[in-house]
């Protein structure tokens, strides 16, 4: 299978998180725009981790000939998603917010930076061999 197209479905998908998601964490909250907005960044959060889980690990160990370590933040949106959304709706804001500063700068920031690591495609693309 040709992996290109996984690795460009998710920086299609991951690339806007990470400006909508630095909007979203400086803007005031709860307004409808932030609303409508942070449902496009769940939605497109949700997506890339699951992109994320068929693009098999090139740099550092494998487990079952497939995932890395880098699939641990993949597991983290998974998860941090569907709790981030069941806290708001519960009016657990504080709960909410703190998930949604974790999940960036986790998912985003942290994960984000690790595409940048010898070996991997964006390292390449910005720095060549």
């Amino acid at each position: 299978m040709d992996y290109k197209y996984l690795l460009y479905t998710h920086l299609f998908t991951v690339v806007p998180c990470f400006f909508i998601g630095a909007y979203l964490l400086s803007v005031k909250k709860g307004t409808p725009f932030h609303k409508s907005l942070g449902k496009v960044y769940m939605i497109l959060m949700f997506t890339t981790a699951i992109i994320t889980l068929f693009m098999p690990a090139y740099v550092g160990p494998q487990f079952l000939n497939h995932f890395g370590y880098i699939h641990l933040f993949s597991f983290l949106t998974l998860y941090s998603v569907p709790t981030a959304i069941i806290a708001i709706k519960k009016g657990q804001v504080k709960k909410h917010k703190i998930k949604m500063i974790l999940l960036y700068f986790g998912a985003l920031i942290i994960a984000g930076g690790f595409t940048f690591t010898p070996g991997r495609y964006l390292h390449t693309l910005f720095f060549g061999n």
